[in-house]
């Protein structure tokens, strides 16, 4: 399939170049550009023919004349204006009127189920253009986002095809904290399926009001996402390719053999245990350096467009393949797209929107943690093709990186399908009235099947005695698992639209419309272990039925069902342009809860005053040139992270009972249900400032939001019981504060710059966990710990304050009764005289309640220039990797460092398995803290003169370095916190390496 796609893309490309070839032709292009306000012609505006270095100026009057290719299009930018680009479509004459900066807040924003003028707008919103994105190389369009907006934090996953984690503004619950996504109107729970390169705009809703007309869908914060619709008067063809090489910049630091045999012998001294032999043993293995590999990531898109009077037609392919840099770890993706509009009468309109996703997973057999654990001074293999074990004291626990990773490497095969469509028609009638009718359709199918073979014949090493060759499970035999998935997802959306402007002053927009969704997927599951033949190495029969049924066979199945209903509506009122009002109303249904409790009314209201557009403030304040207050408010629910029907009760199978000769079958609940189980509650409170001073060239943005979550969907163990209860507890409330700055300014004619930041700050405190008792929800064995007062799933535990030096420390410092020299010191928090569980105190938290970005940017007539960075501060990642203690292991180089005697540390303790020093303490976390070049792009774009003589409007070639440097005091892959489990997050126990991305691309429009 990708050598089809690529010589239909390569056909694609030749067939219109020899189409513009015979028709592109330069003409000469006059004209007059004249100020949008007070109508005054405009000298010393630059107009660019787009894609090349040929340009001029107005004269004193206002008037421009260039030569450009007939198809060619211009742009027309001066300092405090928006930029206009135009297309010649074979004219001579265009006259241009160019509109302050300020009214760039006249272009849309999307605002749920409808757009709105950015000026209008009172909530929280972030927009992020398509070409942004474009600049990195991803798989997954979100992981571009990092950094860009405020208030928004992103936990990417170096796994090929992984998606990021995305966090809105904190944490609003305990369950499911993921935003919504909105894709063209389709909520989604994710966009894997779609290519970044088809992306026009990306819409961050971040507060209440902007996503209370989502009603139970919208709580944790909304990402709508444009896709690319072909441009007016013309028709392009954009193709757009980069291939790039990822590395691991930092490995975990490990000792080598001398420092194992070092601190393994002092184990076992300290133990009283016999030295061990190390003869056999003359290996000095690097296991990450043999499992890690430099890795290669492709990206293509190639788009056909076209629009004329009474058609608009987008046709995209993409095809994007990402190897892992775990070794055999691979992702490929291909997607197809058609967008379609009949403009039937400037009143009626209908279109499709249709995209078919493919993808193939090749998931890496090997764990980062084995690479860890494995002892050095093991040589990968004998040398005659047999790889060697491990030795004696952790054989049974630790395998061979390399046997295992070569021993299962190709034995799954992960595919899977999707289909997304939408069929919409539109008619405007009464002048001012739009009804809208949108059906919408994702259909999703995977596919699992993976293969167990038999083991390696390997060598043991052995201690003092000659190497044998021999087989680590002579008993193992070869299985077969399949698994299937299957989703379907209806949505259908209807609106009526009513826009009115009343004697320029009065602008309204009422908006009423009725939703629905139904959604359900099934699971199915199957293993067969064959008892007495070998099933061979060939997926063609890695199917159950290539093992007969007598064998060990295991099964399972799941399914569920689930539907939406909602009603809406929506009021926008503008006077004068300076005092604006926003409401909604939503009335929302979902049949995850009992009849009684499906049913909850939301809405918000929001104020806004453009301060800047009063009398008083344009004669009395100079240098500014817009601002804005704004105000709003919003409640909605929250839905997400229940199981549908979970307010039933469930059996399954217990334990059985024997009268007499019969056996019989006992059946229990499966949890305890809460009949009143009922949706979250999300209220959220905003005050924002919006500005732009200096003729438009500093813009910022100022946000303070207070948001709190009632009822939280939670499950926990009731005292005495065994069983999970799930019911509403508690209360958690989020409130910050969010900064963005902007300066865009030009230096002469040719150099353009823009530096650009944002800051936010975010507070989590559970206010409450139910009614009169203070339950405790414990994560991550313990580790983590949410209760009244302070943050959710904060790390709890004991506070080293050093190692016990000597018996006089013991007798004058807080301990344990079996605490010994060398041992963690921790703290006595309640000043009782002894250590025990009463000292377990709070010791930070894995979410990050500080985040930053900063991007600077330049032109210089055809070379551009970006470096975008991104951090976050105050959290600490657990080192849950250090903790394993089910054999002796191999040791990080901290531990080289371990107290040996009086004076020697205060802070490693002795090399013992002692139970104290692997209680969770402080001592196992470090500073999440980190700040990150993330991205750096240097491009270059051609002349048009050099090449529009065939038909080439653009042709860019540009390199990119994506996380080259990250500042951090981590010691893992990456300081990027893992806060998918909510409860128990920031723990790295293998988290796969985040790699530096180093690329060469191209871009050529037609």
């Amino acid at each position: 399939m990708k050598r089809i796609f690529t010589q239909i893309s390569v056909l694609a490309v030749f067939l219109l170049l020899a189409f513009n070839v015979a028709f592109a032709q330069n003409i000469t292009v006059k004209g007059v550009v004249s100020d949008g306000g007070d109508k005054t012609t405009m000298p010393s505006v630059s107009v660019l023919v787009k894609g090349t270095q040929t340009a001029t100026q107005t004269d004193a009057t206002g008037a421009y004349s260039i030569n450009a290719p007939a198809n060619a299009t211009l742009v027309f930018t001066f300092i405090g204006y928006a930029t206009q680009e135009i297309a010649v479509n074979n004219r001579t004459t265009i006259n241009v009127t160019l509109v302050s900066g300020a009214r760039e807040l006249e272009q849309v924003v999307v605002v749920g189920y409808g757009t709105q003028r950015k000026k209008d707008v009172t909530g929280s919103i972030s927009s992020v253009k398509g070409e942004e994105i474009e600049k990195f190389a991803v798989t997954n369009p979100i992981a571009a986002l990092q950094g860009k907006v405020p208030g928004m934090t992103i936990a990417n996953d170096g796994a090929p095809g992984s998606a990021p984690t995305v966090r809105l503004r904190g944490i609003a619950s305990t369950k499911d904290a993921n935003p919504l996504y909105v894709v063209d109107g389709l909520l989604q729970d994710n966009i894997d399926y779609l290519n970044p390169n088809d992306i026009e705009t990306i819409d961050v809703l971040r507060d209440a009001s902007s996503t209370a007309i989502y009603g139970l869908r919208g709580a944790n914060g909304v990402i709508a996402i444009t896709t690319k619709r072909a441009a007016r008067g013309k028709t392009t063809v954009n193709f757009q390719t980069t291939y790039g090489i990822q590395h691991v910049n930092k490995l975990i630091d490990v000792v080598d053999a001398a420092g194992f045999k070092k601190l393994y012998s002092a184990a076992l001294a300290n133990a009283g245990g016999a030295p061990f032999d190390y003869t056999n043993y003359t290996g000095d293995t690097n296991w990450q350096k043999e499992i890690l590999r430099n890795a290669a990531i492709n990206t293509n898109s190639l788009s056909i467009s076209n629009n004329n009077e009474k058609s608009t037609t987008l046709v995209s392919l993409g095809y994007n393949n990402q190897d892992g840099v775990v070794k055999y770890g691979n992702y490929q993706k291909f997607i197809a797209r058609l967008n379609e509009e009949i403009r039937i009468t400037d009143k009626i309109r209908i279109g499709a929107d249709l995209t078919g996703f493919h993808f193939r997973n090749q998931p890496t057999s090997a764990g980062l943690n084995g690479a860890l654990y494995a002892a050095p001074i093991v040589p990968i293999d004998n040398g005659a093709g047999l790889y060697n074990t491990m030795p004696s004291f952790q054989r049974a626990q630790v395998g061979n990186p390399v046997y295992n990773i070569e021993r299962l490497r190709n034995t799954a095969i992960n595919r899977g399908y999707r289909f997304n469509g939408s069929l919409y028609a539109e008619i405007k009638f009464l002048k001012d009235f739009t009804w809208k009718s949108t059906v919408y359709t994702d259909l999703g199918f995977n596919n699992v099947r993976s293969y167990n073979p038999l083991p390696f014949r390997v060598n043991n090493l052995g201690e003092g005695t000659i190497p044998t060759s021999t087989f680590l499970d002579a008993t193992a035999r070869t299985t077969i698992n399949q698994n299937t998935f299957e989703g379907r997802k209806y949505q259908q959306d209807h609106t009526l639209n009513y826009d009115k402007v009343i004697k320029e002053d009065h602008r309204i927009n009422a908006l009423l419309g009725f939703t629905s969704i139904y959604t359900s997927s099934t699971t199915l599951s199957g293993s067969r272990t064959d008892s007495t033949l070998k099933v061979p190495f060939d997926s063609n029969l890695w199917y159950l039925d290539a093992i007969a049924r007598d064998n060990i066979t295991t099964n399972g199945g799941s399914g569920a069902e689930e539907s939406n209903i909602g009603m809406f509506g929506r009021l926008s009122y503008a006077y004068k342009n300076k005092y604006l009002l926003n409401a909604t109303i939503r009335r929302d249904a979902s049949s995850r809860f009992a009849p009684q409790n499906r049913w909850g009314t939301f809405g918000s209201v929001g104020l806004g005053w453009v301060i800047s557009d009063e009398d008083f403030f344009k004669n009395n304040i100079k240098g500014i040139d817009f601002l804005k207050i704004r105000t709003a408010w919003g409640r909605l629910g929250n839905s997400k992270g229940v199981d549908p029907n979970l307010y039933q009760q469930t059996i399954s199978q217990a334990s059985t009972a024997v009268f007499g000769d019969n056996v019989y079958p006992a059946v229990d609940f499966t949890y305890i249900p809460d009949p009143n189980l009922h949706f979250e509650i999300v209220q959220g409170f905003d005050v924002g400032l919006d500005l732009r001073a200096l003729n438009n060239r500093l813009s910022a943005e100022i946000n303070y939001y207070n948001k709190t979550t009632d009822g939280i969907l939670t499950s926990f163990t009731l005292p005495g019981e065994n069983k999970t209860y799930f019911t509403n507890l508690g209360k958690l409330t989020n409130k910050g504060f969010e900064v963005t700055l902007g300066w865009s300014d030009k230096i002469g004619e040719d150099f353009t710059y823009n530096i650009s930041g944002n800051f936010s700050y975010n507070k989590n405190i559970v206010n409450s966990i139910g009614n009169t008792s203070n339950f405790q929800i414990i994560g991550n064995g313990g580790a983590n710990l949410t209760e009244t007062g302070n943050s959710i799933g904060y790390f709890y535990g004991y506070r080293q304050v050093g190692i016990y030096q000597s018996t006089a420390d013991l007798d004058k410092q807080a301990r344990f009764s079996n605490s010994l020299p060398g041992d963690i010191a921790y703290e006595d928090v309640n000043g009782d005289g002894v250590i025990s569980p009463a000292d377990r105190t709070y010791l930070g938290t894995p979410f990050p309640p500080y985040s930053y970005g900063l991007s600077l940017s330049a032109s210089y007539k055809g070379f551009d220039a970006t470096v975008q960075a991104q951090g976050v501060a105050g959290n600490k990642i657990y080192t849950q990797r250090r903790t394993a203690n089910f054999a002796p292991l191999s040791y990080e180089s901290n531990r080289l460092n371990a107290w040996t005697g009086p004076g020697t540390s205060n802070v490693e303790p002795i090399i013992a398995n002692r139970g104290n020093n692997l209680l969770f303490s402080s001592y196992f976390l470090e500073s999440g803290s980190f700040f990150r070049l993330r991205n750096i792009q240097l491009g270059y774009t051609f002349d048009n003169q050099i090449f529009g003589k065939v038909g080439i409007q653009k042709l860019r070639l540009f390199v990119t370095g994506q996380n080259v440097v990250t500042w951090s005091k981590t010691t893992g892959y990456s300081p990027e916190p893992q806060v998918s489990n909510i409860l128990g997050s920031g723990a790295d126990n293998g988290v796969y390496p985040i790699p530096a991305v180093y690329s060469v691309g191209l871009n050529v429009t037609f």
